[in-house]
């Protein structure tokens, strides 16, 4: 995910509108931003030292494994109503990004390469030498630069709502009421989760730093993807361009387009059991 325009705005919205009064609730789902479900009790969780950072990280269930990767200023839990579903089927892993949720940060720039040496380090650590990967925003992202930097890692990729240069923003990003109420959302988590609460400035702003340079794939990198890649987003996305949706498809050779109807940058929270099923349908090769 690229954010150019959100900063200030966003920032704002988080430290001096928690108590600012709301629109009524929009008919439409795609409109709605509704709470994810909690996680199930996890079979095994903790902390992983990894590349000088402390990463949070859950496993639930058995069998291929199955990592969920969140998307910008979120953490793990935000995967609630996809855990007990893939979990029947799947390992399911989830962690938090390192200075997201639960995790610590250093004073290292962020990056893709950097978050995929978490992701990497972290897979390790577990003793899972490939996964599948669930990426939604800049989960996504990480998924990509995993499929062109390691793909001996992965198996597939399930690519939700990602951008592969900064151009993929929508211009009017910042004037989403949804976009905006899930920033609230974010910040009030970080707030509850963070081993550091009262850094959240510093945090967006390095993220935000981020979102302005990258990720910035090269048509060439993009079309030497091997493993298999589903791209899928909401058809009423109000973050990432459709175009840049559909660019995407066409520069990865072999990838699939799948648009979730009634739904936005959340459809995993407004459509969960489509979103289900087409993680499901695609991690089975349907």
């Amino acid at each position: 995910m690229a954010v150019k325009r959100l900063g200030p705005l966003l920032i704002a919205s988080i430290f001096l509108t928690f108590a600012a009064p709301r629109s009524p609730v929009a008919e439409e789902i795609w409109q709605q931003l509704p709470q994810p479900q909690k996680l199930p009790v996890p079979d095994s969780s903790g902390y992983a030292w990894v590349n000088g950072v402390q990463l949070y990280y859950a496993s639930f269930g058995s069998g291929e494994p199955v990592l969920l990767l969140h998307g910008p200023l979120g953490n793990a839990d935000y995967w609630g109503n996809q855990v007990a579903a893939l979990a029947r089927h799947y390992r399911v892993v989830v962690l938090d990004n390192r200075g997201h949720g639960r995790s610590t940060r250093d004073a290292r720039l962020y990056s893709y390469r950097l978050l995929v040496e978490d992701v990497l380090a972290l897979l390790d650590l577990l003793k899972i030498d490939r996964v599948s990967v669930v990426g939604w925003g800049d989960g996504g992202n990480i998924a990509l630069q995993l499929a062109m930097s390691h793909p001996e890692r992965l198996r597939k990729a399930f690519v939700f709502d990602a951008n592969f240069n900064p151009s993929g923003l929508r211009n009017d990003v910042d004037e989403s009421e949804t976009f905006v109420r899930y920033v609230d959302l974010a910040g009030r988590d970080y707030l509850r989760l963070s081993p550091t609460p009262n850094d959240y400035d510093l945090f967006f702003r390095a993220v935000n730093f981020l979102w302005g340079a990258e990720p910035d794939f090269t048509p060439a990198q993009l079309g030497d993807i091997k493993v298999p890649i589903m791209i899928a987003a909401g058809d009423h996305d109000e973050v990432i361009k459709r175009e840049h949706t559909e660019a995407l498809v066409r520069l990865i050779p072999g990838s699939r387009l799948n648009i979730l109807p009634r739904a936005s940058f959340f459809a995993m929270w407004q459509q969960p059991v489509a979103f289900n099923k087409a993680v499901l349908d695609f991690l089975a090769g349907r």
